[in-house]
Protein backbone atom coordinates (compact mmCIF):
# COMPACT_ATOMS: atom_id res chain seq x y z
CA UNK A 1 0.00 0.00 0.00
CA UNK A 2 1.17 3.99 -0.56
CA UNK A 3 2.46 5.63 2.19
CA UNK A 4 -0.13 6.79 5.01
CA UNK A 5 -2.79 4.49 2.86
CA UNK A 6 -3.63 3.27 6.50
CA UNK A 7 -3.53 4.10 10.10
CA UNK A 8 -3.29 1.08 12.93
CA UNK A 9 -4.31 1.77 16.02
CA UNK A 10 -4.50 -0.89 19.01
CA UNK A 11 -7.81 -2.43 18.42
CA UNK A 12 -8.27 -1.63 14.98
CA UNK A 13 -6.83 -0.16 12.06
CA UNK A 14 -8.00 2.78 9.47
CA UNK A 15 -7.89 2.73 5.74
CA UNK A 16 -7.72 5.73 4.07
CA UNK A 17 -6.53 5.88 0.54
CA UNK A 18 -10.26 6.62 -0.31
CA UNK A 19 -11.18 9.51 1.87
CA UNK A 20 -9.74 13.33 1.28
CA UNK A 21 -10.01 13.29 5.13
CA UNK A 22 -7.22 11.45 6.27
CA UNK A 23 -6.67 10.37 10.05
CA UNK A 24 -4.91 13.08 11.54
CA UNK A 25 -4.20 14.23 15.37
CA UNK A 26 -6.95 16.64 16.37
CA UNK A 27 -9.32 14.17 15.17
CA UNK A 28 -7.65 11.52 17.38
CA UNK A 29 -7.93 13.81 20.30
CA UNK A 30 -12.02 14.64 20.11
CA UNK A 31 -12.19 10.77 20.04
CA UNK A 32 -10.54 10.28 22.87
CA UNK A 33 -11.88 13.54 24.47
CA UNK A 34 -15.19 13.53 23.65
CA UNK A 35 -17.60 12.74 26.53
CA UNK A 36 -19.87 9.21 25.75
CA UNK A 37 -20.52 8.03 28.99
CA UNK A 38 -23.40 6.89 29.89
CA UNK A 39 -24.60 7.31 26.24
CA UNK A 40 -26.97 4.29 24.81
CA UNK A 41 -27.49 5.76 21.52
CA UNK A 42 -24.40 7.78 19.84
CA UNK A 43 -24.26 9.73 16.35
CA UNK A 44 -21.17 10.60 14.37
CA UNK A 45 -21.88 13.49 12.04
CA UNK A 46 -19.37 13.32 8.82
CA UNK A 47 -18.38 9.86 9.68
CA UNK A 48 -15.26 10.10 6.65
CA UNK A 49 -13.12 6.73 7.31
CA UNK A 50 -15.29 5.77 10.64
CA UNK A 51 -11.89 6.67 12.96
CA UNK A 52 -14.73 8.79 15.66
CA UNK A 53 -17.22 6.02 15.69
CA UNK A 54 -14.62 3.25 16.04
CA UNK A 55 -12.94 5.19 18.61
CA UNK A 56 -16.28 5.93 20.93
CA UNK A 57 -16.96 2.09 19.79
CA UNK A 58 -14.10 1.36 21.53
CA UNK A 59 -14.51 3.75 24.95
CA UNK A 60 -18.53 2.85 25.25
CA UNK A 61 -18.87 -0.75 25.51
CA UNK A 62 -22.42 -0.61 24.97
CA UNK A 63 -23.67 2.36 22.82
CA UNK A 64 -25.33 1.93 19.61
CA UNK A 65 -23.60 4.05 16.93
CA UNK A 66 -24.90 5.36 14.07
CA UNK A 67 -22.57 6.98 11.67
CA UNK A 68 -23.46 9.91 8.60
CA UNK A 69 -21.34 10.31 5.60
CA UNK A 70 -22.01 12.07 2.40
CA UNK A 71 -19.24 10.89 0.16
CA UNK A 72 -19.88 7.63 -1.47
CA UNK A 73 -16.45 6.94 -1.03
CA UNK A 74 -15.69 7.32 2.02
CA UNK A 75 -18.85 6.06 3.24
CA UNK A 76 -17.50 2.96 1.83
CA UNK A 77 -13.88 2.95 3.02
CA UNK A 78 -15.74 3.51 6.63
CA UNK A 79 -18.02 0.15 6.09
CA UNK A 80 -15.10 -1.43 5.66
CA UNK A 81 -13.08 -0.12 7.93
CA UNK A 82 -16.11 -0.64 10.52
CA UNK A 83 -16.64 -4.49 9.11
CA UNK A 84 -12.96 -5.28 9.92
CA UNK A 85 -12.99 -3.79 13.37
CA UNK A 86 -14.15 -5.96 17.03
CA UNK A 87 -17.33 -3.30 17.16
CA UNK A 88 -18.72 -3.96 13.79
CA UNK A 89 -22.13 -5.18 15.45
CA UNK A 90 -22.80 -1.72 16.96
CA UNK A 91 -22.03 0.57 14.29
CA UNK A 92 -24.22 1.36 11.57
CA UNK A 93 -23.44 3.58 8.49
CA UNK A 94 -25.75 5.71 6.04
CA UNK A 95 -24.88 7.11 3.04
CA UNK A 96 -26.74 10.50 3.48
CA UNK A 97 -26.52 14.48 4.05
CA UNK A 98 -27.30 14.83 7.86
CA UNK A 99 -29.61 17.32 6.65
CA UNK A 100 -31.81 14.72 4.83
CA UNK A 101 -30.96 12.06 7.83
CA UNK A 102 -34.15 10.78 9.53
CA UNK A 103 -33.61 8.04 12.61
CA UNK A 104 -36.60 6.87 14.41
CA UNK A 105 -34.95 7.93 18.16
CA UNK A 106 -32.89 10.70 19.20
CA UNK A 107 -29.45 10.28 20.21
CA UNK A 108 -28.01 11.08 24.24
CA UNK A 109 -24.39 11.98 21.83
CA UNK A 110 -23.36 13.48 18.66
CA UNK A 111 -19.86 13.75 18.14
CA UNK A 112 -18.69 15.46 14.79
CA UNK A 113 -15.39 17.06 12.63
CA UNK A 114 -17.48 19.13 10.25
CA UNK A 115 -16.33 21.04 7.63
CA UNK A 116 -14.66 24.30 8.24
CA UNK A 117 -12.52 27.05 6.96
CA UNK A 118 -15.70 28.87 6.00
CA UNK A 119 -13.92 31.78 4.97
CA UNK A 120 -11.13 30.29 3.15
CA UNK A 121 -10.33 30.11 -0.73
CA UNK A 122 -11.98 26.82 -1.70
CA UNK A 123 -9.23 24.03 -3.69
CA UNK A 124 -10.78 23.04 -7.05
CA UNK A 125 -10.95 19.49 -5.91
CA UNK A 126 -14.53 18.80 -5.00
CA UNK A 127 -14.34 15.59 -2.75
CA UNK A 128 -11.49 18.30 -0.82
CA UNK A 129 -14.17 21.26 -0.73
CA UNK A 130 -16.38 18.62 0.92
CA UNK A 131 -14.36 17.74 3.88
CA UNK A 132 -12.65 20.73 4.26
CA UNK A 133 -14.96 23.58 4.07
CA UNK A 134 -18.46 24.41 4.95
CA UNK A 135 -19.26 24.41 1.73
CA UNK A 136 -22.26 21.55 2.15
CA UNK A 137 -22.66 22.21 5.91
CA UNK A 138 -23.11 25.92 7.26
CA UNK A 139 -22.67 26.31 11.13
CA UNK A 140 -27.29 26.89 10.93
CA UNK A 141 -27.69 23.79 9.42
CA UNK A 142 -25.54 21.66 11.41
CA UNK A 143 -26.91 23.74 14.70
CA UNK A 144 -30.27 22.46 13.25
CA UNK A 145 -29.73 18.69 12.37
CA UNK A 146 -28.00 18.30 16.12
CA UNK A 147 -31.55 19.79 17.77
CA UNK A 148 -33.40 17.83 15.70
CA UNK A 149 -31.53 14.44 16.05
CA UNK A 150 -30.19 15.14 20.16
CA UNK A 151 -32.86 14.00 22.77
CA UNK A 152 -33.73 17.09 25.08
CA UNK A 153 -31.11 15.90 27.61
CA UNK A 154 -28.13 15.16 25.22
CA UNK A 155 -24.84 16.71 24.47
CA UNK A 156 -23.02 17.12 21.66
CA UNK A 157 -18.85 17.37 20.99
CA UNK A 158 -17.53 18.96 17.92
CA UNK A 159 -13.94 20.37 16.68
CA UNK A 160 -13.25 23.51 14.98
CA UNK A 161 -10.03 25.58 14.41
CA UNK A 162 -9.67 28.39 16.62
CA UNK A 163 -11.54 30.94 14.84
CA UNK A 164 -14.01 29.27 13.36
CA UNK A 165 -15.00 27.51 16.99
CA UNK A 166 -15.25 30.90 18.47
CA UNK A 167 -17.83 31.78 15.61
CA UNK A 168 -19.21 28.71 16.27
CA UNK A 169 -19.73 28.98 19.73
CA UNK A 170 -21.34 32.33 19.52
CA UNK A 171 -23.71 31.18 16.84
CA UNK A 172 -24.22 27.69 18.84
CA UNK A 173 -24.84 30.27 22.26
CA UNK A 174 -27.23 32.74 20.45
CA UNK A 175 -30.03 29.86 19.51
CA UNK A 176 -30.29 28.33 23.15
CA UNK A 177 -27.23 26.08 23.54
CA UNK A 178 -24.95 26.26 26.85
CA UNK A 179 -20.77 25.41 26.46
CA UNK A 180 -20.06 23.12 29.21
CA UNK A 181 -16.28 22.14 28.46
CA UNK A 182 -14.43 23.14 26.25
CA UNK A 183 -10.62 22.12 25.45
CA UNK A 184 -8.20 23.90 23.33
CA UNK A 185 -5.09 21.99 21.61
CA UNK A 186 -1.57 22.97 20.86
CA UNK A 187 1.35 21.50 19.29
CA UNK A 188 3.44 22.36 22.40
CA UNK A 189 3.86 25.45 24.82
CA UNK A 190 4.94 28.66 22.80
CA UNK A 191 2.84 28.21 20.03
CA UNK A 192 -0.37 29.16 19.64
CA UNK A 193 -3.47 26.90 19.40
CA UNK A 194 -4.28 25.31 16.48
CA UNK A 195 -7.72 23.53 17.36
CA UNK A 196 -10.99 23.70 19.91
CA UNK A 197 -13.07 21.08 21.40
CA UNK A 198 -16.17 21.73 22.87
CA UNK A 199 -19.11 20.43 24.22
CA UNK A 200 -22.65 22.15 23.99
CA UNK A 201 -25.85 21.09 25.58
CA UNK A 202 -29.51 22.52 25.78
CA UNK A 203 -30.17 22.07 29.51
CA UNK A 204 -28.57 24.92 31.50
CA UNK A 205 -25.55 23.29 33.54
CA UNK A 206 -25.06 23.63 37.23
CA UNK A 207 -23.98 26.93 38.72
CA UNK A 208 -23.35 27.72 34.40
CA UNK A 209 -19.39 27.77 34.35
CA UNK A 210 -17.90 25.72 31.72
CA UNK A 211 -15.21 23.34 32.14
CA UNK A 212 -12.22 25.26 30.13
CA UNK A 213 -8.91 22.80 29.49
CA UNK A 214 -5.44 22.93 27.88
CA UNK A 215 -3.56 20.31 26.11
CA UNK A 216 -0.33 20.09 24.50
CA UNK A 217 0.59 17.30 22.22
CA UNK A 218 4.48 17.67 22.29
CA UNK A 219 6.87 18.88 25.15
CA UNK A 220 8.51 21.85 24.68
CA UNK A 221 11.04 21.12 22.63
CA UNK A 222 8.69 19.50 20.06
CA UNK A 223 10.74 16.03 19.87
CA UNK A 224 8.58 14.00 22.71
CA UNK A 225 5.27 13.57 23.00
CA UNK A 226 3.51 15.11 26.01
CA UNK A 227 2.56 13.09 29.11
CA UNK A 228 -1.02 14.40 29.42
CA UNK A 229 -1.43 13.71 25.29
CA UNK A 230 -0.01 10.76 25.99
CA UNK A 231 -2.74 9.54 28.34
CA UNK A 232 -5.30 10.13 27.10
CA UNK A 233 -4.43 8.58 23.52
CA UNK A 234 -2.76 5.64 25.62
CA UNK A 235 -5.57 3.34 24.90
CA UNK A 236 -5.55 3.86 20.62
CA UNK A 237 -1.87 4.99 19.92
CA UNK A 238 0.24 1.66 19.13
CA UNK A 239 3.72 3.85 20.66
CA UNK A 240 2.27 4.62 24.01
Amino acid sequence: MARNSSFRFKQFTIQQDQCAMKVCTDACVLGAWADVTDADRILDIGAGTGLLSLMVAQRNVYAMIDAVEIDAEAFFQAGENVEKSPFHDRIKLFHSAVQEFTSEHQYDVIITNPPFFQSDLLSPLDKKNIAHHAKSLDFSELLESIERLLSPTGKFNILFPVEEALQFCTKAESTGWYLTHKLTLFHHSGKKSFRQLMTFQKTEPVHNVSVDEELYIYETDGTAHHQDFKKLLKDFYLIF
